[in-house]
C-alpha cells in the first residue's frame, strides 16, 4: 500500500500555521480540530517546521505557562522528515520507527500534499495484512 492509498481514504487536509503565531494559538487549534501536529508554514507549501502536542507540552514543563505567549517557533521541531505518495506503509513504518516520529508530511510536486500519522501507518498495515489473510484463506478453500 502507498501513501497515496492512505491519503484517497483519509484526506489531503493539512492545517498549517506562520511561525510568528503563539504557542497557545497552536494549542488551540491543536485541541479544537481534534490533531495532533501543526505544520509551520510561511507560505503553506513549505515547511519550516512542525509543532505537536508534545513539543507543547515539553515547552511548558521547561519554562512554564510565559510559554504560551511565545511564538511556536520557540518550540517546534525544525528538523522534519518527510514522505512522497509513492511511498510504501513499510517504508513510513520503517522510518517512524528509526527516527521515533509520529507524524510525517507529505510533498508532492514541491508542496505539502498530506499528512500522514503513526495511527494512519497501523490501520493502513492491518488493513493489508486482513486482505492478506483472506485471500490466502480463498486460496486454501479453493476458490
Amino acid at each position: 500500500m502507498l501513501v497515496s492509498d492512505i491519503l484517497a481514504k483519509k484526506g489531503t487536509e493539512v492545517i498549517t500555521i506562520q511561525h510568528t503565531e503563539t504557542v497557545a494559538n497552536a494549542a488551540s487549534i491543536l485541541s479544537e480540530r481534534k490533531f495532533g501536529v501543526l505544520v509551520i508554514s510561511s507560505d503553506g507549501s513549505t515547511i519550516g517546521g512542525i509543532i505537536s502536542e508534545r513539543d507543547i507540552v515539553r515547552g511548558l514543563a521547561a519554562t512554564g505557562a510565559q510559554l504560551l505567549s511565545s511564538p511556536v517557533s520557540s518550540v517546534m521541531t525544525s528538523e522534519v522528515f518527510t514522505c512522497t505518495k509513492g511511498d510504501t506503509v513499510e517504508s513510513l513504518m520503517s522510518l517512524m520507527t528509526q527516527k521515533r516520529i509520529r507524524h510525517l508530511p507529505v510533498l508532492d510536486d514541491g508542496g505539502i500534499a498530506g499528512l500522514i500519522s503513526i495511527g494512519d501507518v497501523v490501520s493502513a498495515r492491518v488493513s493489508q495484512l486482513e486482505e492478506e489473510a483472506r485471500h490466502l484463506g480463498n486460496y486454501i478453500q479453493g476458490y
